[in-house]
């Protein structure tokens, strides 16, 4: 019999880091094992007076609430006073997420963005943004500024992404870069969405604890110009609490935008459950333990740094977050393969868009033993 049933299913590329399979296989032959240093996924334990709030609500036998438990959004809007420059939030236009990377990729849908509406992303950019904007039937164009863009194409803009620090690149938008972001679109009528997940760990003059300056957010009064509207800044503590398992972030921003995302957002069931609600509660109270986190990251750095220079590597950006963003000056392909080779398996620049053709990712969210077998390696040879 045959059926009347039309193909289902989206049209998506396929998921990129499938093509690495050959490049661990050759990094597994290694008599060390391999030194993945390609995924950003945090290694460390999660902090015990995390794990510690999560036992302790796990008593939860009703749904939790989408727009969040009050004391979280109490939390989340004095860690923003606190740690990110922003006084004065209102905990109304908080909301948890279920991890930042479901956000990004709902944000332009949600935000109800249709075709012929266009999102702009960073040159070099996590390919999420992209995704997103396909799930909405909207096109994306990869730009750092506006003004790159014709003046037919820039009236369609109605969402645009800022990711500093940036994934890959590590790159850093000081206030006046962020203020100028925030002018163009508003004169347009679009949103900015900055995800500052990387925030918390600045490196040489973005490192608060070596004398050098905060990292500033979109929310900040300087960038702001003292309203929100038409800003988002999404945030994770996958990376600076090593929670990435528990899916815990949250966006916070423009009254009328929020509201209409948590409304939005009730209808769809996308909930974060309480236990980790209270965990994200305790986290983001607790300084001591991104402190020490940061102190773990910043020394694999400090060893990996000189040895991918030695090795004829360059660094670019890498001013803060957790990846080192490198070339060799020849094709990605072939610099992953050359370290493969010694056992060191590395993002492809590739993966982020035509302009990080010729570079490679480099990954601190490996253990330090596995930090050193790769410095190691990169001095030696195979």
């Amino acid at each position: 019999m045959t059926s009347a049933l039309r193909s289902f299913g989206l049209s998506l590329p396929d998921y990129p880091w499938e093509a690495m399979a050959p490049y661990l296989a050759r990094a597994a032959e290694h008599p060390g094992g391999a030194a993945n240093l390609s995924i950003g996924t945090p290694v460390d334990p999660t902090p015990e007076v995390v794990q510690d709030a999560l036992r302790a609500a796990a008593d939860a036998p009703g749904y939790p609430t989408v727009h969040g438990t009050p004391a979280l959004r109490e939390a989340i809007a004095t860690w923003f006073d606190r740690r990110r420059g922003v006084p004065g939030l209102d905990p109304q236009n908080v909301m948890p997420t279920v991890g930042s990377k479901e956000l990004v990729a709902w944000l332009p849908f949600l935000l109800g963005l249709k075709p012929g509406d266009v999102v702009v992303r960073p040159a070099v950019a996590y390919p999420t943004y992209d995704i997103g904007a396909t799930f909405a039937g909207a096109e994306q164009i990869a730009a750092d500024d506006l003004d790159e863009l014709d003046p037919a194409t820039r009236a369609r803009v109605r969402l645009v992404w800022v990711n500093s620090p940036a994934n890959p690149t590590g790159s850093v938008r000081d206030k006046a870069s962020l203020k100028r972001v925030v002018a163009q679109a508003r004169e347009l009528g679009a949103v900015v969405a900055s995800d500052e997940c990387y925030a918390e760990l600045g490196w040489d003059e973005w490192d608060v604890q070596r004398g050098g300056s905060p990292v500033p957010s979109i929310l900040d009064p300087e960038v702001a110009g003292g309203s929100h509207e038409g800003l988002l800044a999404v945030y994770s503590l996958s990376k600076q609490s090593n929670v990435a398992g528990y899916r815990a972030a949250f966006v916070a921003g423009d009254p009328a935008i929020m509201a209409n995302l948590v409304n939005s957002r009730k209808h769809a069931g996308m909930i974060v459950p309480y236990p980790v609600q209270e965990a994200m509660r305790v986290a983001i109270g607790d300084d001591a333990h991104v402190l020490a986190q940061k102190d773990l990251y910043r020394g694999r750095r400090e060893r990996i740094v000189p040895a991918l220079e030695r090795f004829g590597l360059t660094i670019q950006g890498s001013r803060a977050g957790l990846y080192l963003w490198a070339t060799a000056g020849e094709d990605t392909w072939h610099t992953v393969g050359r370290l493969a080779d010694r056992g060191i398996v590395v993002g492809p620049g590739v993966f982020y868009g035509d302009a990080g053709n010729g570079f490679i990712r480099v990954a601190l969210t490996a253990s330090d033993e596995r930090i050193d077998a790769a410095a190691s390696r990169l001095a030696t040879g195979p």
